[in-house]
């Protein structure tokens, strides 16, 4: 509906074809740069929301996923550029490089998650606490460890070579990597929610803890589990951001957090715990960044974005409480209707 809505009320713009001096008339939304920026842009918020969507669905919260991404693109940034031209390491350029890059970000992600599951599971402390106050810490060390500056000139085999490998489609450059990379990760964030045991266990967690843990479930190391996963799809997407944008900084990932958060909510994420998939977050991401891609054709106020999202997820989650309630009811019914039955009989 909303792709719909921007493709009939963005407008056309007409643009010339220097090769054939023709001049075209395009629509806006639906140009092929336009629909390639919106994948691209699209790939950093789905990876992490589907991570975001795995915390949600046991009842949690990571606020700090927006730091981990910087802290984990800083030292893939430090790295790389340490290997890029003239880096001290630049004269070997070792076909190791990408590789250890990637594990490096995908590292830093982890840990970084295993300690914000280890700050709700063996100290005890309310998610929201521990993240908010790990949001500061991850990004003051990624402030301490550049100095406040930006690092770049990463080895092509990174940049052009990997993430922004390129594909022609009339006359437009378009970066496949990225969107498979997505795709991926959902595809196997989605199957093992679905087919895995553990994955099961995620929404018996959320739906009820306390039930699980009297079932027998390993509540605790399922939780550290979600907190790791979530912290490793941000490195994940701190090396899509790596290659395609070929620098990082401190500030890399700023205000992250509402857009992750929101894409996890409006892919039906419930944040009382126990509903969500890895499909819907990915969905909520592309909402998300069509309504910030429709702010641009529709030429509104940037100034309003935060505005516009932030009461989308107040939409979103008074939605969730509306069906919750009208479930609630009917199961209420349902369950009246059965013993009705039995006293009957």
């Amino acid at each position: 509906m909303l792709g719909l809505a921007l493709t009939f009320f963005g407008g056309s713009l007409q643009i010339r074809q220097p090769n054939a001096g023709t001049v075209e008339t395009v629509n806006k939304f639906l140009r092929a740069d336009n629909l390639g920026m919106l994948a691209n842009n699209a790939s950093f918020f789905a990876i992490m929301a589907v991570g975001e969507a795995f915390v949600i669905i046991t009842g949690g919260i990571d606020l700090s996923v927006g730091a981990i991404h910087c802290l984990s693109a800083v030292c893939g940034a430090m790295f790389l550029s340490y290997f890029g031209p003239g880096g001290a390491g630049s004269g070997a350029s070792p076909t190791w490089v990408v590789p250890a890059a990637i594990l490096l970000c995908m590292g830093v992600g982890t840990v970084c998650g295993l300690l914000n599951g280890a700050g709700v599971v063996l100290l005890g402390i309310h998610p929201f606490v521990i993240t908010l106050g790990t949001l500061a810490i991850y990004r003051g060390i990624a402030f301490v460890m550049t100095k406040a500056q930006a690092y770049t000139n990463f080895p092509s085999q990174f940049t052009d070579g990997f993430i922004r490998h390129q594909l022609w489609w009339h006359g437009h450059a378009l970066y496949p990597v990225p969107l498979l990379i997505m795709l991926g990760v959902t595809a196997a964030a989605g199957w093992y929610l679905k087919h895995a045991v553990t994955g099961r266990h995620v929404f018996a967690i959320g739906g009820n803890e306390q039930a699980a843990l009297f079932s027998g479930l390993p509540v605790k190391r399922v939780k550290l589990k979600v907190y790791a996963f979530s912290g490793l799809t941000a490195g994940i997407a701190a090396i899509i951001m790596l290659g395609y944008y070929g620098s990082a900084s401190s500030d890399a990932g700023t205000g992250y957090e509402l857009g992750v958060i929101a894409a996890a909510v409006v892919g039906g994420a419930s944040l009382v715990g126990g509903r969500g998939t890895a499909w819907g977050a990915l969905l909520g991401a592309l909402i998300i960044q069509m309504i910030s891609n429709g702010i641009i054709i529709l030429n509104i106020d940037q100034n309003y974005s935060q505005i516009i999202i932030g009461s989308v997820i107040i939409i979103a989650v008074l939605w969730d409480r509306i069906n919750t309630a009208l479930r609630e009811r009917r199961l209420t019914k349902s369950a009246q209707a059965v013993k009705q039955t039995s006293m009957e009989n």
